[in-house]
């Protein structure tokens, strides 16, 4: 079982760091307000309302025309080396102090279970039915 959670932890670190590095674009290419195309890493393809408006000859007309493209850009990390010191003193401390109880919670217990069915019960010091006077007839 700790194998397996060593594994999948480790398979996690390593697509956070290469998501993180990477620099992701979106394009979006709406026309008339209505997302028409949105594509990752490339190049959103226009509705054809130039095409259509070269076919009507109506594009020395129209300057301002209703499709716009919009492009949101992740840059990734470059610097990628970060050292503990260049964290003031209560980072440290959180971060000292985190991962120590952190760790402690993967500890394996050496506790056994104690099964008390062999055992026999305790012998009464007293006789209850004379203790209490109750007798049977």
């Amino acid at each position: 079982m700790r194998q397996l959670l060593h594994k999948l932890f480790s398979v996690f670190m390593a697509m956070l760091l290469l998501l993180s590095t990477i620099s992701w674009t979106v394009e979006k290419h709406l026309c008339m307000g209505r997302v028409m195309d949105v594509a990752l890493f490339n190049h959103a393809d226009d509705c054809g309302m130039e095409a259509g408006l070269t076919l009507l000859e109506d594009a020395p007309k129209v300057k301002k025309h209703c499709c716009n493209d919009e492009a949101f850009t992740v840059q990734g990390q470059d610097d990628l080396t970060h050292d503990i010191s260049s964290f003031d003193f209560s980072q440290q401390v959180f971060l000292i102090s985190f991962t120590s109880s952190y760790i402690g919670l993967f500890e394996e217990t050496t506790d056994e279970n104690i099964d008390f069915n062999l055992y026999p019960p305790p012998l009464l010091a007293e006789d209850l039915n004379i203790l209490h006077q109750v007798f049977l007839i």
